[in-house]
């Protein structure tokens, strides 16, 4: 059984000992541990990635509970194996309801087996969307659209959310939101191709540099923003030349975007893919 543990709190010292010598003293298979310890922000994180054999995730979760509280560390255990005919969803939304929706019509539709726990959003523009399917609402930013982030954290546990997808929510999770959910459990659209065109305005972008052919990129967030390819899948389309910025626009994000969310996000509840080391890897 493949395992993952994610471990943040206060950076002290032997914060990883604990965990690494419980799972080494199970007899685990440690396939990928990554850490993180960053002097000016006192802040320690961990993902160590398990192989351990039978079915013993509630004993390693029971562990790192009291581990966690020995060392003061906020600790997650977390399977792909726990839920694998249908991984849970949260999915996150700003302005844009297509990609969303996409993706709740290809779960309807049985393209993509998963269950979609919750809608979070840090707009209110898609909770019509949410109570359209039936799906829990929950609204986490403020008046200017600025996020609870403590607020984001607690919902994906208490809906027991295996993948957040970030379906053009339009902001940057902060490190130690990626770190809890460390492994390739968050997924990302982006409104261009990486890495040509990353930011806020890649179609803009790409429009000034006379491109005829534009894209979506589905992708892994990992802690670190510049730490490598974590693409999923890209999709693009071809416009003639002369071609209109807003009908560019609307092509990509009323067509491509959500067709591109949509296969990457397949692709991930169905293992084909799994992320390692900051690089994605077909599963074996």
């Amino acid at each position: 059984m493949q395992i993952v543990i994610t471990a943040v709190g206060p950076d002290n010292v032997g914060l990883a000992d604990p965990i690494i010598h419980y799972v080494t003293g199970e007899g685990a298979n440690i396939a990928e541990i990554q850490m993180y310890d960053h002097d000016e922000e006192a802040v320690f994180a961990m993902l160590c990635r398990i192989e351990l054999e039978g079915q013993r995730l509630p004993e390693v979760r029971h562990a790192m509970r009291e581990i966690g509280k020995l060392k003061n560390l906020a600790i997650r255990v977390w399977s792909p194996e726990e839920r694998a005919e249908r991984p849970r969803l949260a999915l996150c939304t700003t302005y844009r309801p297509e990609p969303a929706l996409a993706v709740l019509r290809a779960i309807r539709d049985g393209q993509i087996r998963a269950t979609p726990a919750v809608v979070i959003g840090n707009r209110n523009t898609c909770r019509g969307l949410a109570e359209q399917f039936g799906i829990d609402w929950h609204m986490i930013g403020d008046s200017q659209g600025r996020p609870d982030e403590e607020r984001l954290v607690a919902l994906c546990d208490q809906y027991e959310v295996d993948y957040i997808i970030l379906a053009r929510y339009m902001r940057v999770l902060p490190p130690a939101t990626c770190w809890k959910f460390a492994g390739g459990r968050i997924i990302n659209l982006h409104h261009g191709l990486l890495p040509s065109f990353p930011g806020f305005r890649p179609y803009q972008e790409a429009y000034a540099c006379r491109m005829l052919t534009y894209g979506a990129t589905c992708h892994f967030i990992v802690p670190e923003l510049d730490a490598g390819n974590q693409i999923i899948h890209q999709s693009t389309f071809t416009v003639p030349p002369g071609a209109k910025l807003e009908d560019v626009m609307r092509v990509g994000q009323e067509d491509n975007e959500p067709n591109c969310l949509v296969e990457g996000v397949r692709r991930v509840v169905n293992r084909e893919v799994q992320l390692h080391f900051h690089r994605v890897v077909a599963r074996r």
